[in-house]
């Protein structure tokens, strides 16, 4: 029997379970439920990693563990909120820790599907941010998924007051970008 296929996380704010990290969230929960195993870097994570600094070998615990989650993924998906036209520090300095694969068998993202998930405070944000995600995930020679996710958080509410997702076309969004993880990670695996 194959081994269920490894999906990685990343991605939140400094407030625990903000938009973004709960899209996240929401796209890892619909891998699993096709058979993955899936591991959240959310923004208390992220919070806890000190400034990349690709001159010093030492890391830490947490940067440890990020590095060989992505190492060991068979995908990933990176969720930011867009902040002034861009990704957030806070994901940026994540995603330059993971400098630490340009020397793997299988560098950086390298033949895997990065499923991507914006959060923004209006449209404008939301497509400048995806597109630097994609152009991340294409220098870091990953596959971003045909499906990027732009969620506007002034004119969609995702989400019930208790959490729950309750857009009908976020979920749907959600749910197509599980299905072009999953069958990618299939078919490169």
């Amino acid at each position: 029997m194959p081994r269920p296929l490894k999906v990685v996380g990343i991605g939140g704010t400094l407030r625990d379970g903000s938009s973004t990290e709960r899209l996240v969230a929401a796209v890892l929960a619909a891998c699993a439920d096709q058979g993955a195993q899936t591991r959240l870097f959310g923004g208390s994570a992220l919070k806890a990693l000190p400034h990349f600094n690709p001159e010093s070998p030492e890391r830490t615990e947490g940067e440890r563990a990020l590095v060989e989650a992505v190492r060991t993924a068979d995908a990933i998906v990176i969720g930011s909120p867009g902040y002034h036209g861009g990704v957030s520090g806070l994901v940026k300095n994540a995603i330059d820790l993971l400098e630490d694969l340009a020397r793997d068998i299988r560098p950086y993202f390298d033949g895997r599907p990065v499923g991507l998930i914006v959060s923004a405070a209006g449209w404008q944000a939301t497509g400048i941010t995806l597109a630097a995600l994609r152009g991340i995930t294409h220098a870091m020679r990953g596959w971003p998924t045909p499906l990027g996710i732009a969620v506007n958080t002034v004119a969609q509410k995702p989400f019930g007051a208790d959490g729950a997702l309750v857009d009908a076309d976020v979920a749907a969004a959600i749910a197509a970008q599980a299905r072009q993880i999953m069958s990618f990670s299939l078919g490169a695996a």
